[in-house]
């Protein structure tokens, strides 16, 4: 709880690290599948120029003002459109965190097109009423509302100060200003008629983000779908806490690397949340290990969980730990990042030390104390039987993992053209992805999934503290 104002603005300053903007990854080794989503997004904005390149009226940037508008209308149908979670695009994208990042930067991208728009306030001369003058009027005026409540709503998603729990309803709010925004635009005055190519174009675009919206809103978060689950087993362990599931009827298929959102059927815990698969794609059960994070989570680790069902949505990424054959394959992770390398360890046939084209990992692992961490004994049990080779990194033993240690423990020969696979922290992940692509590595997979993101520090805690001490909140 913040006790003192000088303690509340450490609490809001945060750490350094807790305000890096995090670009998308553009260091991909070659051309593949996962280009084709996100250039979709950008085609589909270049290509809308010509519908207004003519465009004549007061000041010389009618044209582009007409353009950062419509853009800014494109963008927010995409953003809605991926945040559906529609499976069949994730081969387009490179997986699901892949279109979640461009989820969240055409969203806030919109926002920056639609503030150019509202400020050019291009004015065509002879251009085609999309409705009568009266209904444009009514329509620009719901949009200028729709502009000051999305700047709001996205600002309470770039900044992490605001609760994850109150932020995933403020987030659904965001469908208003863009049906207030598609309104005004297709009643405004345009180059073309709405009944014309173009108008069908950006029609389409429109139509398609508003049934995602709906889609996402009702289908998806009040509608409760997916594999039916108990919980059968739930041990706590320092922050961290494993459940165990057993089906209650039709298992969930998956692969080892892959992650699901698991909705608990119990008060105050049934907002979704997604964790990565730590059982192996032939178990019966689902094992998911979980640390302590925000208000959820510590809600998790103090409620008794065995018995409860679980609805479980999924799977869903792209993530790859083991690569072709006849690659040595490197893993690296850290903290709760292990959990996709123990579903592949369990992995019958891919790095169980046996046969001919058997494969067997270098596990780098850090963590801050083995002593306090369950998975270490079972990873020691998995080296014991050759599935992996072991290589643990302790942070409270002054024994932290760097690329020096990667180099020199996997060895020059074998990192060139190696297969390697990272989760864990930010900077783990990205430091050393740059190490192994700086000595050749054939192929880099990393999970990196967040479905939020944003900048600042997480205050879910904190607020929630603050909250439950004023009698706001009562579970």
């Amino acid at each position: 709880m913040f006790s003192s104002a000088p303690v509340l603005f450490r609490r809001l300053a945060g750490r350094r690290s807790d305000w890096h903007l995090r670009w998308p990854d553009l260091h991909l080794p070659r051309p593949h599948l996962g280009w084709l989503g996100p250039l979709a997004v950008l085609a589909s904005v270049l290509v809308s120029w010509p519908a207004f390149a003519g465009a004549v009226g007061e000041g010389q940037s009618v044209s582009l003002g007409l353009y950062v508008g419509a853009v800014s209308i494109l963008l927010m149908a995409w953003s809605f459109v991926l945040a559906v979670r529609i499976r069949f695009l994730e081969r387009f994208f490179g997986g699901l965190d892949t279109m979640y990042r461009v989820h969240r930067w055409a969203g806030s991208l919109a926002v920056v097109f639609m503030f150019w728009h509202v400020r050019v306030e291009p004015e065509i001369d002879n251009g085609i009423r999309g409705a009568s003058e009266s209904i444009a009027e009514a329509a620009e005026g719901l949009a200028g509302i729709g502009e000051y409540l999305l700047y709001a709503l996205v600002a309470l998603s770039l900044v992490r100060w605001f609760p994850y729990r109150f932020w995933r309803w403020t987030h659904k709010m965001l469908g208003v200003p863009f049906a207030f925004a598609s309104w005004h635009f297709f009643t405004a005055e345009k180059p073309y008629a709405n009944g014309s190519g173009w108008g069908l174009w950006f029609g389409g675009f429109m139509l398609a983000g508003l049934a995602a919206w709906i889609a996402r809103v009702v289908v998806r978060d009040a509608v409760t779908t997916g594999h039916r689950y108990r919980i059968a087993e739930a041990v706590v362990e320092g922050s961290a806490v494993t459940i165990e599931l057993e089906p209650l009827g039709e298992r969930l298929e998956h692969h080892a690397g892959q992650f699901a959102f698991i909705k608990l059927q119990a008060p105050g815990l049934r907002e979704p949340h997604a964790f990565t698969i730590a059982s192996s794609p032939e178990s019966q059960r689902l094992r998911f290990v979980v640390r302590e994070l925000g208000d959820w989570t510590r809600a998790l680790l103090q409620t008794d969980l065995v018995g409860t069902d679980v609805v479980v949505e999924g799977p869903y990424g792209t993530f790859e730990p083991v690569g072709r054959r006849d690659q040595h394959v490197v893993w690296v992770a850290g903290g709760v990042g292990i959990t996709p390398f123990l579903s592949a360890i369990d992995t019958p046939g891919l790095t169980d030390g046996s046969g001919e084209h058997a494969v067997t990992p270098d596990l780098f692992y850090a963590v801050r104390d083995a002593g306090e961490n369950g998975i270490v004994e079972s990873l020691r049990a998995a080296e014991a039987q050759g599935r992996i080779r072991l290589h643990l990194f302790e942070s409270s033993a002054g024994n932290r993992l760097s690329g020096d240690d990667l180099v020199a423990r996997v060895g020059l020969d074998r990192l060139a053209g190696a297969h390697v696979a990272l989760c864990g922290p930010a900077g783990l992940v990205s430091s050393m992805a740059a190490v192994a692509r700086e000595h050749g590595a054939a192929r880099i997979e990393r999970e990196d999934f967040d479905i939020r993101q944003g900048f600042g520090p997480d205050l879910s805690v904190d607020v929630d503290d603050v909250l439950r001490s004023k009698g706001v909140l009562t579970s």
